[in-house]
């Protein structure tokens, strides 16, 4: 279950970002907060190691690898490089820097994360073999930061369903 928690933060603290960011900018709709959120969670393509293994890919390209890579501001770059490929040219750009947006409060929220050594993951390789200080706020497996992102999450749900009522207009029930 702990998996899960730590998916669906990412996913609602990409909403809670999207969201917020729809607020200030009238360009960005719901199908771009939908890209913040895939953006926020394009690092964890790491985890398809858990149904192809590092070693059936090497034994089928025949040459040395590994997911791990993925799973740093780098892979990320590749992977959202990847997911633009799909968005028409003229909305590429926009897409890539939402889809960036998304994967970057990933990596922050990832960094925050208790480690045994104190040392947080080596965001940056391979550009630098750094280990950024751990934030040590939380557990991947804890439940509260779920709980949190989504408090988050229906505070800006419930803004968003005000700002598109007009003005005198009776509450939804």
């Amino acid at each position: 279950m702990s998996g899960v928690a730590d998916v669906l933060t990412h996913v609602l603290v990409g909403y809670v970002i999207g969201m917020l960011l729809s607020f200030r900018v009238e360009r960005i709709g719901p199908a771009h907060v939908t890209l913040v959120m895939l953006g926020a969670l394009s690092p964890d393509v790491v985890k398809i190691q858990h149904v192809v293994p590092d070693g059936a890919v090497a034994a089928l390209l025949g040459v040395p690898f590994a997911w791990g890579p993925v799973h740093t501001l780098v892979g990320s770059a590749l992977v959202i490089g990847l997911i633009a490929l799909v968005v028409a040219p003229a909305n590429r750009l926009l897409a890539v820097a939402l889809l960036a947006v998304g994967a970057l409060s990933h990596h922050v929220l990832d960094v925050l994360l208790v480690t045994p050594t104190g040392e947080a993951y080596a965001v940056f390789w391979p550009l630098l073999e750094y280990r950024p200080p751990a934030g040590d706020l939380y557990l991947s497996s804890d439940r509260w930061p779920a709980v949190v992102a989504g408090c988050c999450a229906l505070v800006v749900w419930l803004i968003d369903r005000r700002r598109d009522e007009p003005a005198g207009a009776p509450a939804r029930e």
